[in-house]
């Protein structure tokens, strides 16, 4: 006879028990948390102190970065599989299952329409860029933004309500946070049809969102391909490039991962799975975003360059490597030496009849 009594915790049964590897669990989840905030706090700090930047492109990244930081997927999940690690345990409340789920929905639903927006935005740069600056104001950015973020919250909410109406039969969960298909793999009530209706309203949803998409990248793709110059069109794709393959491993993962059939046994691939969609893409973002921007990379180096001349002990550190690195390098010398004797010709000539006399 089934179990429906009211469960009041849940087991995160993720990773195996043994010693070995619950030691390369927190590492690896540390240094991948630890690399998140690094990088989501570098592109947000570069931008809000460069005025250069100041512009709706890098506005939408600072918000696309804040869903990937503290308020994103990855602090929903690692943290508390982290805490559970250290503590040796596996429990996690009903409440925290609940809040797990709520928040994780939350911020990827909200990371997707922000996805759509700054789509948009290339389109209107691209396609229509006499009348960027009035179309994508101020005032325009802001509401789209929050537009982004209240979708988000109103899809979580219902969401999270229908999956929580079910009775669960079990209260182990084959993963290392509160997954939805692991949650409904353990339930034993005899209807979901309201979890049915979420998800249908959910994917007619995407949907809508994602068919603005598809035409604003058919759009910038020709206006790009009419582009006479060769650095007009790199430039372009710099831009749209990356925004691109952020959308198509956004979705492909999340798809994959909520489409997939679910096992009743654990499988070390749903773990797997779940990593590649919840956990690497706050890391990858920023990579992917300034690996070919140009203008972020050169307003981080400026900055830091500032930073640094105002930094007595870095400027110290600085001239100190310098003299030992061009020390040790002939070729660098040289090229010293050569530019003192060509710039300064009459000085030098000055000082050696000093030296002479």
């Amino acid at each position: 006879m089934e179990n429906k009594s009211r469960v009041s915790e849940f087991l995160l049964n993720g990773f195996p028990d043994t010693e070995e590897l619950r030691i390369v669990h927190i590492l690896v989840f540390l240094i991948i948390y630890l690399v998140a905030l690094t990088e989501n706090i570098i592109i947000i700090t570069v931008i809000v102190y460069s005025h250069q930047l100041h512009s709706p492109m890098y506005f939408f990244l600072v918000n696309l970065s804040l869903q990937d930081l503290d308020l994103g997927s990855v602090s929903v999940t690692v943290p508390k599989s982290l805490l559970n690690s250290l503590m040796n345990t596996e429990t996690i409340s009903y409440s925290g299952c609940l809040c797990q789920v709520f928040f994780l929905v939350f911020f990827m639903l909200s990371h997707f329409f922000l996805l759509g927006v700054m789509a948009y935005d290339r389109y209107v740069a691209i396609c229509n860029p006499l009348r960027y600056e009035t179309v994508l104001n101020k005032r325009a950015c802001i509401r789209m933004a929050t537009g982004a973020w209240m979708g988000g919250l109103f899809y979580s909410t219902i969401y999270t309500g229908n999956v929580f109406t079910v009775e669960f039969c079990s209260r182990i969960i084959h993963q290392f946070f509160c997954e939805i298909p692991q949650l409904l793999k353990i339930s034993c009530s005899d209807s979901y049809l309201p979890v049915v209706w979420a998800v249908i309203f959910g994917s007619c949803l995407a949907f809508l969102y994602f068919a603005p998409i598809v035409f604003s990248y058919i759009q910038i793709f020709r206006a790009v391909l009419r582009i006479p110059s060769t650095q007009g069109k790199q430039k372009a794709f710099s831009t749209c490039l990356p925004h691109l393959f952020v959308i198509c491993l956004f979705l492909v993962s999340g798809t994959f991962a909520y489409l997939r059939h679910t096992t009743s046994s654990p499988s070390t691939s749903d773990i797997l799975i779940s990593l590649f969609y919840c956990v690497l893409p706050p890391v990858m973002n920023p990579l992917i975003y300034s690996m070919r921007n140009k203008e972020l990379k050169m307003a981080f180096w400026k900055l830091t360059l500032i930073y640094s001349m105002r930094n007595k002990e870095l400027k110290m550190a600085f001239w100190k490597l310098t003299l030992i690195y061009s020390m040790r390098n002939k070729e660098l010398k040289m090229a010293f030496w050569k530019l003192i004797f060509t710039i300064f010709p009459h000085t030098l000539r000055k000082y050696s009849q000093l030296c002479v006399f």
